[in-house]
């Protein structure tokens, strides 16, 4: 008599494995809530500087909040190892988030978006910047439902995912 293994989780596991051993710079991806308090703020702009001053290659989308302090971070240590993919269009972004953005290197505008709903766009943006990445950072509310579904969509994919609450 055979017994059967289920071993469809050791794949993702040695996955995990092989991207956290990784020594040489990765591609990160560091999304999150827009409503951020201006401590947790500092905190993740610390994290980006100290990423990418590491060599790794850094990915996040334009919004106010935790995408706001990567944008930051990255700037600060090496601009050129930050890539910042927008769901719409630069002009359909806040004031506030266009003079920033206007200083990043690597911008990547999605105009075909622009007729989508806020909501609908950031899902599709943060598709992308998930098929681009090796590893999602992500800070989220419980309720936070595109950045719930971004990091399920990212570990169907097997990539490594850190998911912080603030709640």
């Amino acid at each position: 008599m055979s017994q059967s293994v289920d071993l469809s989780g050791v794949d993702t596991l040695a996955q995990e494995l092989a991207t956290i051993q990784q020594t040489g710079a990765k591609r990160i991806a560091l999304l999150g809530s827009r409503h951020v308090p201006i401590t947790h703020q500092n905190l993740i702009e610390m994290m980006s500087y100290a990423l990418v001053l590491g060599g790794n290659r850094l990915m996040t989308s334009g919004a106010t909040g935790t995408n706001s302090a990567a944008i930051r971070g990255a700037m600060r240590a090496n601009p050129s190892l930050l890539t910042v993919i927008l769901p719409q269009s630069l002009e359909r972004q806040p004031r506030e988030s266009r003079e920033q953005l206007e200083q990043v290197m690597h911008l990547v505008e999605n105009p075909e978006n622009d007729h989508l709903s806020l909501s609908e766009a950031s899902s599709l943006c943060n598709a992308e910047i998930v098929s681009r990445c090796q590893q999602l950072i992500c800070f989220a509310f419980h309720d936070s439902k595109t950045l719930l579904k971004t990091c399920e969509e990212a570990e169907a994919q097997r990539k490594v995912v850190t998911l912080f609450y603030f709640d």
